[in-house]
C-alpha cells in the first residue's frame, strides 16, 4: 500500500492454526446461537444473543453495516474441529485515516482464558496492520467488565482514557468505555508477544 493511501477493506477469510474467522453469514447463525447460549457473556454487551429472538436482528444489522463499508464481521470458528465458538468484528472504519477499532467480540465463557481470543486478535491485527496498512487499530470496553479490560491490556494495547458517559445500555444504564490502541509502530513487539502466548514461535 502507498503511504498515506487510504484503507481498502472487503471481506476476507482469516487463517490460523488456533481459529479462523470467516465473513459472517447466515449459514453460521445455528452455530452461533448454540455459542451464545453463556449468560454471563452479556452482562456487558448491547445485545443479548442467548435470547434466540435477538440473533436475527444482530446479523441483519451486522450485515447491513458491512453492506455499507461501516463494518467488517467475523464468525470465529475453531480451526481444529470446525466449531463455531463467538464472533468479532472491524468497526469504526475511517478509511482515509487508516484507523479502525476491533469490538464486539465475544466468545463461549468454554473459550475464556485460551488461546482462542488471543488467536482471533492476532489475526485481526496481522490483517488490519500488514495487508489494510493500517496506522491505528483501537479496542474499547465497558469501565465495568474487569475481565475484558485485563484481556485487553493482556493483548499489548496501551490504555488511552476513560470515555465518559459514552453509550446508553439496554435497561437505561450510561455506560463509561476505556480506549484503548495499537499503532504501527508498536505493533512488531504486540504481534511477537501474541505469537509466544499461543504457540506459534
Amino acid at each position: 500500500m502507498a503511504d498515506g493511501a487510504p484503507m481498502r477493506i472487503s471481506a476476507t477469510t482469516l487463517s490460523g492454526p488456533v481459529v479462523t474467522l470467516e465473513p459472517l453469514r447466515q449459514r453460521h447463525l445455528a452455530g452461533l446461537g448454540e455459542a451464545a447460549r453463556g449468560t454471563d457473556i452479556w452482562q456487558y454487551m448491547a445485545a443479548n444473543l442467548a435470547d434466540t429472538d435477538s440473533l436475527e436482528p444482530w446479523f441483519t444489522e451486522a450485515r447491513r453495516l458491512e453492506k455499507a463499508a461501516q463494518q467488517l464481521p467475523f464468525a470465529i470458528r475453531m480451526t481444529q474441529g470446525g466449531a463455531l465458538i463467538g464472533s468479532t468484528r472491524y468497526l469504526n472504519i475511517a478509511a482515509e485515516h487508516r484507523r479502525l477499532e476491533i469490538g464486539w467480540t465475544w466468545l463461549a465463557p468454554s473459550h475464556w482464558g485460551g488461546r482462542a481470543n488471543a488467536a482471533a486478535k492476532l489475526l485481526l491485527f496481522e490483517h488490519a496492520f500488514d495487508t489494510l496498512g493500517a496506522q491505528r487499530v483501537e479496542l474499547r470496553t465497558d469501565a465495568l467488565n474487569q475481565r475484558a479490560h485485563h484481556a485487553i491490556l493482556k493483548l499489548g494495547a496501551v490504555e488511552e482514557g476513560l470515555l465518559r458517559r459514552h453509550m446508553v445500555m439496554p435497561g437505561g444504564r450510561v455506560r463509561d468505555t476505556v480506549q484503548f490502541a495499537v499503532i504501527d509502530k508498536t505493533w512488531p513487539a504486540v504481534r511477537a508477544a501474541l505469537e509466544a502466548r499461543i504457540g506459534e514461535t
